[in-house]
């Protein structure tokens, strides 16, 4: 699996657990989701994202 994949992967469910929890628990968990959000769309301009930096040290070791 590629970084990219894994980086969709991984935003992908965060946003469907942040979902869960706001309908569950709090509307609160939707900011989760929209920083998610947001961090995907400006990564798509920057070429920045922090998980990218995160999963290359992981995959390092």
């Amino acid at each position: 699996m590629t970084i990219e994949n894994k980086i969709r992967a991984f935003a992908g469910t965060v946003i469907l657990i942040s979902l869960l929890l706001a309908y569950f628990h709090s509307h609160n968990w939707l900011w989760l989701t929209a920083f998610v959000g947001a961090n995907l769309f400006q990564s798509a301009f920057t070429k920045f994202c922090p998980l990218e930096i995160i999963l290359k040290k992981i995959e390092k070791k």
